[in-house]
């Protein structure tokens, strides 16, 4: 059976899922790029980027995974704009279609969560981005039957993902928890208690100073 997975998710030491003040220069707000530079060291990482080298261990290994076995990926509207309420460049020249350019990384359909639904568009390799407001389980209902045969990716952010582990519908989840502190942000873990007792729970140290943990719905 299909399974909803969310992978390569970073936090800091104190649990931030990203920083504050998110705009369009600074998708991660005063966080920057800090929380991915371990995946940018990466093979993975470089090739996003279209660029050659990158380290082949442990990090490579969970990294690319972000790509393989999906049908669809549902994300918070934080993920795909900083932009809150109504939007207000729906078909206008300036219509913001992401931070990814002309072939996003997703190469699925994409749920972006919104209290403010408007038009689907598709951009190259594959990516059409739907704008549904719905609970967790309804985007889920939806993007399993896009998905098919293959996996939900769940993309965060870190409010829409503590949705989905509240819910107990995410079957997989891996985290990556970065040696910084940022101290102000979003918070992943918050109202979260208790989710060890329903997973197995597995962790990797890496030579890059991050670890790698694993949760598995029992």
């Amino acid at each position: 059976m299909p399974l909803v997975r969310a992978l390569n998710f970073t936090i800091s030491l104190d649990g931030f899922g990203t920083g504050e003040g998110l705009s369009f220069e600074e998708p991660f707000g005063h966080a920057g790029h800090r929380l991915h530079e371990w995946m940018f060291a990466t093979r993975f990482g470089r090739a996003l980027f279209g660029q050659p080298g990158g380290g082949m261990g442990v990090d490579d290994a969970f990294a690319e995974r972000h790509g393989v076995g999906f049908g669809a990926e549902i994300m918070g509207r934080g993920k795909f704009t900083p932009q809150t309420g109504p939007w207000t460049d729906v078909g206008t020249d300036e219509e913001w279609r992401g931070w990814w350019g002309a072939n996003p990384p997703f190469h699925t359909p994409v749920f972006v969560l919104t209290h403010h639904p408007r038009p689907s568009f598709e951009l190259e390799g594959g990516n059409v981005f739907h704008f549904i407001d719905a609970s967790p389980q309804e985007a889920l209902d939806v993007a399993r039957e896009a998905a098919g045969d293959l996996d939900v990716r769940i993309g965060g952010g870190p409010s829409m993902l503590r949705d989905f582990l509240a819910a107990g519908l995410i079957d997989v989840l891996h985290v990556v928890q970065v040696p910084i502190l940022l101290g102000r942000g979003v918070r992943l873990w918050d109202g979260l208690e208790g989710l060890e007792s329903r997973h197995s729970v597995e962790t990797v140290a890496s030579p890059s100073g991050v670890t790698h943990l694993t949760f598995t719905r029992r």
